[in-house]
């Protein structure tokens, strides 16, 4: 397991239920060949017709070792804030507002609380004309589309 003590550049996307609805999976895919993160949440309300055709049956669809039961808000902000805790600054980096605020308010664990984290640096990189979902090996599932961010920023834009 490759875990870092210093600042890693991290490319995420996530997957949630319709406009702004509730978070479904998080995925941050670090730039140096490091550990992959991913999530799945538990979600009670119904789902989006387009969510329920084209994210909820490829939720599952990575490696075995990261696949795991859905978890509650809390357990997927407590797990995320163990896996960053070693972190010292890191830099997390999203093609979609949406995907920012998501991870966000992940952290948001109540009325004037969030988790324990190291300070991040949360940068938006707009890319016209590129779809992470249509470069994606496993289209909008967050750990694929995370891939095909970061390969796209580090092939392309640098």
């Amino acid at each position: 397991m490759i875990r870092h003590h210093r600042a890693v550049r991290y490319f995420l996307d996530t997957e949630y239920n319709g406009f702004g609805g509730a978070l479904l999976s998080l995925a941050l895919v670090p730039d140096d060949g490091g550990d992959e993160f991913y999530v799945t949440l538990k979600c009670s309300d119904p789902p989006d017709p387009w969510v329920e055709r084209h994210v909820l049956p490829y939720l599952d669809m990575v490696p075995e070792p990261m696949r795991g039961p859905r978890m509650s808000r809390r357990e997927a902000a407590e797990t995320l804030a163990g896996w960053l805790a070693t972190d010292r600054a890191p830099e997390i980096v999203a093609d979609w507002p949406e995907d920012l605020a998501q991870l966000a308010m992940l952290l948001v664990i109540g009325p004037g609380r969030m988790m324990p984290m190291p300070p991040l640096t949360l940068q938006f990189q707009p890319l016209a004309g590129f779809s992470t979902a249509a470069n994606s090996a496993v289209p909008h599932n967050a750990l694929h589309d995370a891939r095909a961010l970061r390969d796209h920023v580090i092939n392309h834009l640098e």
